[in-house]
């Protein structure tokens, strides 16, 4: 079966466990291969965490490692350091091939279900596969809660180039703005990241800039806190973990390099 063979059936699946869905997705076998990897990606987003079958699995993953593969992939290696163990990257998440990449979730920790939104918990899932959003509602099941602000779990990273997913739910900024408590609720989601890597002897870690974007946390500020944190967790724990700071925006590529460039 080739990729767009594997894509037709993937659909036909999602769309057949969907009816509701069947009405918006019109002839979609005569479209372009981007025009159906939009409608898969939607079905994806919106669908419950559901069991799959094992043909589904094995089709969904041959497709989305040769997807996932055929863009460039970034390793520690092709980084250098900016301060030791601290090193910074702009560019999509995804396409790092490192230990651990940070997924800022939401506290439903079922990943985004809005069909093609362009948050990054939307597009780690989608990268990933079906599998990582079944886990997650094992997490949520067995601790039978919302995921906590400033905590953090771990999971397989299934068809990323990535190992693991740290995914952790960072404050969020409403009209009361800044406060002193959300501050140390984003340092936590920092630490807890970090503490979890090191917990499952993880070499290298690559956060994303958790509780901006959609979280309204004001970038400059968050990033001071992310670099602070990060810097007296590894000088107090002797750890000896690789950051990878990831910044996607230009406006975030410009504070980090600011702030990563400073005297100490």
């Amino acid at each position: 079966m080739d990729q767009e063979a594997q894509l037709d059936y993937l659909i036909d699946y999602l769309l057949n466990e969907n009816p509701n869905a069947k009405g918006k997705v019109m002839q979609y076998k005569t479209g372009t291969v981007e025009e159906k990897l939009v409608i898969f990606r939607g079905l994806c987003n919106i669908r419950r965490p559901e069991p799959v079958t094992e043909q589904f699995i094995r089709v969904q993953d041959a497709f989305l490692t040769q997807w996932n593969n055929e863009r460039p992939l970034t390793s520690l290696n092709d980084l250098a350091a900016l301060q030791p163990q601290l090193y910074l990257w702009q560019g999509d998440i995804t396409s790092l091939a490192v230990d651990v990449i940070v997924n800022a979730a939401n506290s439903d920790f079922l990943g985004c279900t809005q069909a093609n939104h362009d948050c990054i918990d939307n597009i780690i899932h989608t990268c990933a596969g079906v599998e990582l959003r079944l886990d997650c509602n094992a997490v949520i099941k067995a601790q039978g809660r919302k995921e906590p602000i400033g905590k953090a779990k771990i999971t397989k990273a299934y068809n990323l180039p990535s190992d693991y997913i740290i995914h952790t739910v960072g404050p969020f900024i409403d009209q009361r703005g800044v406060t002193p408590l959300r501050e140390q609720l984003l340092a936590s989601s920092y630490r807890s990241c970090l503490a979890l890597a090191d917990e499952y002897q993880q070499g290298t870690i690559a956060f994303c800039c958790i509780s901006t974007g959609e979280f309204n946390f004001p970038n400059q500020r968050a990033a001071e806190i992310a670099i602070q944190t990060v810097k007296e967790y590894l000088s107090k724990n002797q750890s000896t973990l690789n950051v990878i700071f990831n910044v996607f925006k230009d406006e975030d590529l410009q504070i980090y390099q600011t702030l990563l460039g400073m005297k100490e």
